[in-house]
């Protein structure tokens, strides 16, 4: 799986995708969606509309992905994760054909969803792009609104290595005569969303220009502010078009209940107080531009930092950001697409960082909290899978 292994895994084409919906009886059909993709916080925005719908009242699907400690944590029906009975029983129902068509990982994983919302019955399902959006297994539903938080320079591998090429993909959600929401973006990318959104007959909405009210939230990133943006703008859209009801009372409390409603976890999460332990799953830049800003200003005597990353990313342009004056501890995740820890040292030491490499993330983070005192920082970050070995 892409995941685990990176891009041999990856697998640019939808046709399979549509062979098996074709196999399960278009469930991508029965129920109303929502389409969320953008290189950070695509994963926040789906969580944050979907609790704002559940507490307007409806039953409400939520696809994301990669999960952190659970698989189903990637399906679930206002909050709760799909039972694994139905999990089994799909594998098992429709093995023979994942077989014989080679369906990937990823493929699967979307049938599964689809299939459960349908026979749930769900009133609407937010669906969170794994990557890109064209050619993204996703990308066979036709939503209400389409959604594209932002466009940077991340997966370029496979999407591009410029900012257009990667909107360009990303674009590949937009649907004809579909309303669709952008997030954030710049003279380059906004230039390719207008054209894309003019050809489909799409109307744009630009969430950057929109002014509202402050809305408190549970998801204390500092990040969120734009996505908090981002999920307000899509649903006055949603309103003014009457595609749902959505009372103002369910928008405030559907803020504030993000963590109790859909169970996210690893942004900004703390998982402890003394010493204060902070984990993110932001790896790229920009994610990690408005991480390190946050951390930088964080109350502390001193700052730890468990770091690791996965082999394909740019590590040099990264480690560039992160502030000299820390003790790191190196890991490696615990997939073979994690990047080697020898390997994460000698970059590091290039870009003026002093830290120890660990056999584990385990043992990195237990060298952290044996290290620091009760008012200093620990972090752990860098990637997805860091995260979720500590949480």
């Amino acid at each position: 799986m892409y995941q685990r292994v990176g891009g041999v895994a990856y697998k640019k084409d939808l046709s399979n995708t549509l062979k098996l919906a074709t196999h399960l009886g278009h469930p991508e059909n029965t129920f109303r969606s929502i389409h969320v993709a953008g290189t950070n916080g695509k994963g926040s925005v789906s969580h944050m509309l979907a609790s704002v719908l559940q507490e307007a009242g409806y039953k409400v699907g939520l696809y994301t992905s990669p999960h952190l400690k659970d698989f189903r944590e990637r399906i679930k029906i206002n909050g709760q994760m799909i039972p694994k009975r139905k999990v089994t029983s799909f594998i098992k129902n429709h093995k023979s054909f994942f077989e014989s068509h080679s369906l990937s990982f990823f493929e699967m994983t979307v049938g599964l969803a689809f299939d459960y919302f349908s026979s749930e019955q769900v009133d609407v399902a937010v669906i969170e792009v794994g990557m890109g959006g064209r050619l993204d297994s996703t990308n066979i539903i036709t939503p209400e609104i389409s959604v594209i938080t932002n466009i940077g320079m991340d997966h370029t591998a496979f999407l591009g290595n410029t900012l257009s090429a990667i909107a360009k993909e990303k674009a590949g959600i937009i649907k004809q005569n579909i309303p669709v929401v952008i997030g954030e973006s710049t003279p380059e990318t906004k230039e390719v969303f207008e054209s894309v959104a003019s050809e489909k007959n799409a109307e744009i909405t630009f969430a950057e220009v929109r002014s509202f009210q402050n809305v408190e939230t549970d998801l204390k990133g500092a990040y969120q502010v734009k996505n908090k943006q981002t999920v307000l703008t899509v649903i006055q859209v949603l309103n003014q078009k009457n595609k749902f009801q959505i009372p103002e009372k369910a928008i405030k409390t559907g803020f504030k209940k993000v963590v109790s409603n859909t169970g996210l976890m690893g942004r900004w999460q703390v998982l402890q107080k003394a010493p204060k332990v902070i984990c993110d799953t932001a790896h790229n830049k920009e994610g990690l531009t408005y991480v390190l800003k946050q951390l930088d200003a964080e109350k502390k005597k001193s700052l730890h930092i468990v770091l690791g990353f996965v082999s394909d990313k740019n590590v040099e342009d990264v480690l560039e950001m992160f502030p000299k004056k820390a003790h790191y501890y190196y890991c490696k995740p615990g997939i073979p697409r994690g990047l080697d820890v020898s390997v994460l040292e000698e970059k590091a030491i290039r870009a003026g960082l002093i830290g120890i490499g660990f056999s584990s993330v385990r043992n990195a983070y237990k060298a952290a909290l044996k290290n620091s005192g009760l008012e200093d920082l620990i972090f752990v970050g860098g990637s997805t899978f860091v995260v979720s070995e500590i949480i």
